[in-house]
């Protein structure tokens, strides 16, 4: 060590030392600098600057090694050999590289293996720059001292790559260039004190290339030293800047371009992206040759707002806003064009504009655009004396279409609708959906009535020929309600209200109909909306009542009850079931009334004679409640009814909407225990299909066989078949309407183990004598 000190202190001339520990700072930091700046960058600019430290490090350490032997104190002269000179720099930058290459980030290990190239690089840096020193000696190394240096080196070395992974901030450069200082010291001073020069006259040299004489390349070196560091440096600091810069610009949403006497200069990438164009390829091109402003000045022209703008070549929908400001950029005055792209707001903004006035599912005018339209029209009518028609249109059959084969077959037959309605009218008429199956037309310019009869004429001819029920079970069929102005209505309310009584007339007249609105039928329609009132509030005024008709064995004794609902109201006396049912289930006010009835009738049959029962017709609406199983469940524990003492009635109608989801709450109506009935068999859709899907406890022969078995033979074979399909099913088969003696023997006789009519009893109050079991209909007598 003690050798090693002497070298330096004594052997190396002070100044040179300091020098050469100046430049050994700079360069070091400098290449650290640069290591750091790649981790940073890009990985396609990573590679480049990896290179450029390899060659800062690398000078950096040569011309620590050059300055140092130049200040060398030897007792011969001596210089060096160019060639050898260069390679030996060659080396330590080529070294650095690799050592760089086998430094990885996530593997802390390979620092070793960095720091052990890079050592060897130095090492051979030197031994080849001695080999270049041309002398008038013999120079010998003394090798165990160079080899222990060696290693002391590469633990230093692979310090500084260790270190510089793990820290942060300042410390990140002035540490690691520390740790490689002390390395390349170690090597250098401890190679030179392993070095002897043995004088020999033979190899004298020309005084004229003495190093001695040679001095001023000391500065010259270390100036070049400085000013690579400081180049390097600067080059770093500039790269991050300009990058960053770049990076910032480009992460913007808009696109900028910098233009300068007309031309771009320079613009990031979203500029490009949005002109469509390479951005080198945007580097001295007019900006009138990409953008077009709304205005119709140039595109740099300086502007108080932003406008709008487009691209002068591309996509003609596409719409851009354009703002034009003054800055310095390089020293000169230029014009910035900040361009933000529309386009989808643009077709967001129209897109909700067309939701907001078209329907979502037909592309047909909606309820909005139909009233604007309505409006004017109506406006140009009062001037004119113009008469215009409007047509409300509903779809016969669309709910049976919906319920059986699902909605989206139901928006299919819609969308077919609208075509058709389409084509019927002519251009300046519109077709405008109102929501679910309702459309409306409104025609102007033609002669009316004649003009709507015309229309609606025009309309049943096209739905025989495109919605035939023949062949196609999704078909279906349309009526029509006309309302004119001005001797119908003269406002926009007053004409849609009676465009749609005059549809309630045409379906009640039998569907597939037209109508034109008179007085009379607002009269019979306001009627109706008043008893729809009236019957949602019904209950709460006590005006509902359930009574009670027996139904009995072929020997006449009672064995159920069925409860019928019955209203009379203050306003309307006694409304008959058949009216109100119907309306109940459509505006579903039959839900609150069926689970009332049902509630009413379980209370009273709990106090009856046990061997008796009761039923309750459930209407096909109330199965679409998804909870009808519990609310049962709910009631028969409240009332304490034994649940095998109800018997719930349904009709066919129930099986045709939503078939799997009714037939699972029956299941679960089933597993509490309540008997499941059939009734006005032989009426439905696919009554033999039903009675194969469910077990059913009991049927119910319609009283429309009944009434008709006297004198219609056909009806008689239909109760025949209808009493042997029971016999073959083991359910117990009961006949309605049984009203004269000789209708209850032709039932016996067919084998009905059980009847109902009014020759057994008038529905009334509910049975006193225990033993009275009751079923409970919502609806008309059974």
């Amino acid at each position: 060590m003690w050798t090693v000190v002497a070298c330096v202190t004594e052997q190396h001339m002070p100044g040179t030392v300091v020098l050469a520990a100046l430049i050994a700072a700079g360069g070091l930091l400098a290449f650290f600098l640069l290591l750091s700046r790649a981790e940073e960058c890009a990985d396609v600019r990573r590679s480049r600057w990896l290179a450029v430290g390899a060659v800062a490090g690398g000078l950096s350490i040569w011309a620590v090694h050059f300055v140092a032997m130049l200040g060398y104190r030897s007792v011969v002269d001596f210089t060096f050999d160019p060639a050898l000179t260069l390679v030996s720099a060659a080396i330590v930058c080529v070294g650095f590289r690799l050592a760089i290459a086998l430094r990885r980030p996530d593997r802390p290990l390979s620092a070793l293996s960095a720091g052990t190239v890079a050592a060897l690089a130095v090492a051979a840096m030197h031994f080849v720059g001695m080999a270049a020193m041309r002398v008038a000696a013999t120079v010998s190394y003394d090798w165990p001292p160079v080899v222990a240096a060696l290693a002391i080196a590469a633990a230093a070395m692979a310090a500084a790559f260790l270190r510089f992974r793990a820290l942060t901030g300042a410390f990140r450069l002035v540490e690691p260039a520390a740790w490689m200082i002390l390395g390349v010291c170690a090597l250098h001073f401890t190679a030179m004190s392993a070095t002897t020069l043995t004088p020999d006259p033979r190899l004298a040299l020309d005084p004229a290339l003495s190093g001695r004489q040679h001095g001023w390349l000391i500065g010259a070196v270390f100036g070049v030293a400085c000013l690579v560091a400081l180049i390097t440096s600067l080059a770093v600091v500039l790269d991050r800047y300009l990058t960053d810069l770049k990076g910032f610009a480009d992460a913007t949403l808009e696109g900028l371009a910098v233009v300068r006497d007309g031309r771009i200069i320079e613009a990031n990438a979203r500029f490009a992206a949005l002109m469509d164009t390479p951005e080198k390829e945007l580097i001295g091109r007019d900006p009138d040759a990409c953008i077009v402003a709304a205005d119709g000045l140039p595109a740099a022209a300086a502007r108080p707002a932003a406008i709008e703008a487009a691209p002068r070549t591309g996509d003609p929908e596409r719409a851009f806003e354009l703002a034009v400001s003054t800055i310095e950029f390089r020293g000169r005055p230029s014009q910035v064009l900040a361009v933000m792209d529309l386009t989808e707001k643009k077709q967001a903004q129209a897109e909700i504009e067309r939701l907001a006035l078209y329907d979502g599912l037909t592309g047909l005018p909606n309820r909005t655009l139909l009233r604007d339209r309505l409006d004017k029209a109506l406006a140009r009518a009062k001037r004119s004396g113009e008469t215009i028609a409007l047509l409300a249109l509903d779809l016969d059959r669309f709910k049976a279409v919906n319920d059986l084969f699902g909605h989206a077959e139901g928006d299919r037959v819609l969308k077919t609708v609208a075509a058709i309605l389409s084509r019927t009218v002519r251009g300046a008429d519109t077709v405008a959906r109102l929501g679910g199956d309702e459309f409306v037309i409104l025609q102007v310019g033609a002669a009316q009535p004649e003009g709507a009869r015309a229309l609606a004429q025009r309309i049943f001819d096209a739905f025989r020929m495109e919605m035939n029920a023949a062949m196609d079970p999704t078909a279906v069929g349309v009526s029509i309600g006309v309302a004119l102005t001005p001797d119908d209505a003269t406002e926009t309310e007053s004409l849609l209200s009676s465009a749609d009584i005059a549809l309630y007339r045409a379906k009640s007249a039998g569907r597939g109909t037209v109508a034109f609105y008179d007085l009379h039928m607002d009269q019979a329609v306001r009627a109706r909306r008043r008893l729809e009132a009236d019957l949602r509030g019904a209950i709460q005024r006590s005006e509902m009542r359930v009574v009670y008709q027996p139904v009995v064995d072929v020997e006449g004794r009672p064995v159920s009850y069925e409860a019928l609902l019955r209203w009379r109201s203050p306003d309307h006396g006694d409304v008959a079931p058949d009216v109100f049912i119907p309306l109940a289930e459509d505006t579903g006010a039959i839900i609150a009334l069926g689970e009332w009835v049902l509630r009413e009738a379980c209370r009273a049959a709990a106090g009856w004679d046990e061997r008796l029962s009761i039923a309750v017709n459930v209407s096909p609406v109330q199965f679409r409640v998804a909870n009808l199983a519990d609310q049962v469940s709910a009631i028969l524990a409240e009332t304490g009814l034994a649940p095998e003492r109800l018997g719930l009635e349904i009709t066919e109608t129930a099986l045709m909407r939503s078939r799997e989801e009714t037939l699972q709450t029956l299941r679960r109506l089933k597993a509490l225990g309540v008997k499941i009935i059939m009734d006005d068999f032989g009426t439905g859709y696919s009554s033999l299909s039903n009675l194969q899907s469910f077990p059913f406890d009991k049927i119910k022969i319609d009283r429309s066989f009944i009434t008709a078995m006297g004198d219609d033979r056909g009806a008689k074979a239909i109760v025949t078949a209808i009493v042997g399909l029971g016999r073959s099913l083991d359910l117990p088969v009961v006949a309605e309407g049984v009203e004269t003696e000789a209708q209850r023997q032709m039932v016996v006789l067919e084998g009905c183990t059980e009847a109902q009519g009014y020759l057994f009893g008038r529905p009334g109050a509910a049975p006193q004598a225990a033993g009275a079991q009751a079923r409970t209909a919502v609806g008309s007598s059974g």
